[in-house]
């Protein structure tokens, strides 16, 4: 196919399906314009358009009728929350204390009759609103809401503190509507109050359930306005009361109204803390907000100077703009989770103090441990020792290590172990200096034993069978503390703990512990005994399959096992976990009967005759689409993390050129629209994924600090490190719009045929340049068996 055909088949990507574009143009040099917070805002990718501070603890963004808050394609706006995750797929995702601007008179028989109480609740009294002049870029949105006679809503926010201006076009009075009884939809609220502290101030609670079914909690809150407001009136199940200065209770409505003299413009600051009531009162007063312009300017120079950490030269705007967002979503999380003077609510339920470093929650690890924690390591070394520090706390706190921590707690969502592979990859970026032993000893016990049934943490719930027998025995009915246990995903369980171990036995053979390093290799291949030599699928001989308690092979009550199924996997089938053994690919490529039917087999799960052809569409009609449709699947499904890697295991079985292609082909999907992101985003996981990826590296093999390379996305990209250094990669004539393979490569000065490069090689500062081809017969760069990176527990 001619480029030019070629082009215009990648070009279709950009077509958003039913979705007005929202597009932004990256414009100038400011890094701000080529950003575009609504990316990810439809079809599930879940992220939130409104302000936030990189990592900040408060979020100011608008709530429609979705749980993750903002939908695209919504009409109308509930509310302005002031907490929410970014990507996270569960329902429960905050929007917490809920602020709308409205006109009209609040009483009995009035516009907002107090004696009905649906008066009160968000989906009655939410407005309409338009895309027009609509805009969404880090530390800013602003909307104009049809509703109430027209009115202006800009947000902004500090690290703990949003700011809300709203400008009335209607004149005389206004108010504005605090809801704490409501949240996004699905995200139930048990119980609330809210308190009128003056004529400026209103302060209260939100107790909200955690992400993925977990405990309720409480977060704390304290708006202050910029003018006093004239009248005011509580709301709660039962209606209104003009001149109430509190309600409180448990589920149910509940609110305030305050109305302001003659309208204009009201500027609303609130701040919030899951610590106590003093919290919010001392990050307001810490953040010092004088007004809605100086708040905007310092959180805008602040994410001017994150996004700058990356420059990229060459691609289109919208290839720029789709870089640039990604790197923002990916800075947005682990959230800030301590007060301004320090203080955080630990998970021992008690009070603790974080003295010169930032203490962090809301870790989505499954997710993260693949893509965006090796990101923030290499670009942010200061706060992925923050990061690292505070899941030893969360360790030390509360006795084991976490999965998915949410809001002090463990919610036991996901399986496998990847809090492992997490923190031995901070390890080997150099994260956990001076706190190597500490680390390890927490990860050793998370290895190799089981929290007793009284903690809340689950931790490796199928230990017993896997330390044992060498693999997680598929229950479906293994009890739980929370959403998932292992032994409900069994193989998909052990493969994860296979990975997660070999990682740990590298750090244990740098720290001198030889016989843990070897006893932890040899749990690095246990994934080996789930490998069944007799199954067959779509001409492809050797699949895994769970293993029952005692050992022996999961068969289903009424068929035959199939690879296609769901049994024994988590979000995914023995299809996309097959390659979940970048730690021992020699022992993988030889049960599957040698390089050249491994080639084949990767070449039907990507479907890369059609990928070769056309790109564009190959991908939308071969691949995993739905967002949530990971069972009953075969090919790749780039919306879900387990098989995020595996476009570069081409890399690691000698075909490097083919994961350029892939990759190439899956940036189809990443546009510059509201659906331009694949599946849910996971706190910043398939954006770290795309930035990666474009960049031409992808750290694919946990515990090594190796980068397995495929051909950039851009002409020159140039990383920032933090200590004064920078990463030059330089890929002369790249373009996204095409097929492209690297013909050769330099580190400095010298040829290289490694298809890899290691943190030591970047973290002081490096030149790649890559030589790219458009003829994939000229592409042998790095095919020797001695290009690819040793295995770390082959054997």
């Amino acid at each position: 196919m001619s480029s030019k055909v070629l082009a215009g088949a990648l070009a279709l990507a950009v077509v958003a399906t039913g979705v007005s574009p929202a597009v932004a143009v990256a414009a100038g040099g400011d890094a701000l314009e080529a950003v575009n917070t609504f990316i990810g805002t439809q079809d599930e990718g879940n992220t939130f358009p409104g302000a936030s501070a990189p990592f900040g603890m408060t979020q100011v963004s608008p709530i429609t009728s979705h749980y993750a808050g903002y939908r695209y394609t919504d009409t109308a706006i509930r509310g302005f929350g002031h907490f929410f995750l970014s990507g996270a797929g569960c329902w429960e995702q905050g929007g917490l204390v809920s602020t709308l601007p409205t006109t009209g008179e609040v009483g009995p028989g009035k516009a907002f009759d107090t004696a009905r109480p649906a008066t009160f609740d968000q989906k009655q009294y939410a407005s309409p609103f338009t895309h027009d002049g609509e805009v969404g870029k880090p530390g800013y949105y602003k909307v104009h809401l049809t509703g109430y006679g027209g009115v202006d809503v800009e947000t902004t926010a500090a690290t703990r503190a949003g700011v809300e201006r709203y400008t009335f076009t209607k004149p005389g009075d206004a108010n504005v509507f605090v809801n704490v009884g409501q949240a996004n939809d699905k995200e139930p609220v048990t119980g609330s109050s809210i308190r009128v502290v003056d004529d400026r101030t209103v302060e209260g609670t939100v107790e909200s359930q955690a992400f993925c079914g977990g405990k309720p909690y409480t977060t704390y809150f304290t708006t202050k306005f910029d003018k006093p407001f004239k009248t005011f009136g509580t709301w709660s199940p039962t209606g209104g009361t003009p001149g109430s200065r509190s309600s409180e209770g448990g589920a149910g409505l509940r609110g305030a109204w305050l109305t302001f003299a003659g309208g204009g413009q009201v500027t609303a600051t609130t701040a919030i803390s899951q610590v106590d009531a003093a919290g919010p009162r001392v990050n307001l007063a810490a953040e010092r907000v004088r007004s809605f312009d100086a708040a905007k300017d310092a959180v805008q120079r602040t994410w001017r100077r994150e996004l700058s950490t990356v420059d990229i030269k060459g691609g289109t705007p919208d290839d720029r703009t789709v870089f640039s967002t990604s790197l923002y979503h990916a800075l947005l999380q682990p959230l800030t989770a301590n007060d301004a003077d320090g203080r955080y609510y630990g998970f021992d339920k008690k009070i603790h103090r974080a003295v010169g470093w930032t203490y962090y929650d809301f870790f989505s690890l499954w997710d993260t441990y693949r893509s965006q924690n090796q990101l923030l390591a290499l670009l942010r070394p200061s706060r992925a020792k923050d990061i690292a520090k505070s899941i030893l706390a969360i360790h030390d706190q509360g006795g084991w290590l976490p999965r998915w921590a949410y809001a002090s707690q463990e919610t036991n969502t996901m399986t496998g172990d990847p809090v492992t592979p997490f923190l031995v990859d901070l390890w080997r970026f150099g994260a956990l200096s001076g706190e190597e032993m500490h680390a390890y000893q927490a990860l050793l016990q998370n290895s190799r034993e089981i929290p007793p049934a009284s903690s809340p943490f689950q931790g490796r719930s199928g230990n017993a069978s896997y330390q044992k027998d060498g693999f997680v025995q598929y229950d479906p009915d293994f009890p739980k503390k929370g959403q998932d246990t292992d032994p409900n995903h069994g193989a998909s369980a052990t493969l994860e703990y296979a990975l997660g171990d070999c990682s740990l036995s590298v750090m244990a053979a740098a720290l001198g512990k030889k016989d843990d390093a070897a006893a932890l290799a040899a749990k690095g291949r246990t994934y080996r005994t789930l490998w069944d030599e007799s199954l067959t699928d779509r001409g492809f001989t050797g699949f895994f399959r769970p293993k029952v308690l005692g050992g022996a092979w999961f068969t289903p009550a009424d068929k035959p096992y199939s690879p296609q199924s769901q049994d024994g996997f988590h979000e995914g089938t023995a299809w996309q976990y097959q390659w979940l053994v970048q730690q021992d690919v020699p022992g993988l490529v030889d049960r599957m009967g040698g390089p050249a039917a491994t080639g084949k087999r990767l070449d039907d799960f990507f479907a890369y005759d059609e990928l070769v052809k056309n790109p564009a569409t190959a991908v939308r009609e071969n691949w995993v689409v739905g967002p949530y449709d990971y069972y009953d699947q075969f090919r790749y499904n780039p919306n879900n993390e387990p098989d995020l890697h595996s476009p570069w295991m081409y890399a690691l079985t000698g075909q490097p050129s083919k994961t350029s292609t892939v990759v190439r082909a899956a940036h189809t999907l990443f546009t510059n629209a509201p659906n331009g992101v694949t599946g849910n985003d996971d706190l910043g996981t398939m954006s770290a994924w795309y930035v990666f990826s474009a960049l031409g590296l992808y750290p694919a093999v946990p515990g090594t600090g190796n980068f397995v390379l495929n051909a950039p996305r851009f002409a020159k990209s140039v990383l920032h490190l933090e200590n004064g250094r920078d990463v030059t990669i330089q890929a002369p004539g790249a373009d996204g719009a095409k097929l492209q393979y690297v013909s050769g490569l330099k580190v400095g000065a010298k040829p290289s045929d490694r298809v890899y490069v290691g943190f030591d090689q970047l973290k002081h500062g490096a030149t790649l340049q890559f030589s790219l081809t458009a003829d994939a017969a000229e592409a042998t760069w790095a095919t020797s068996p001695s290009s690819a990176p040793p295995s770390p527990c082959a054997g």
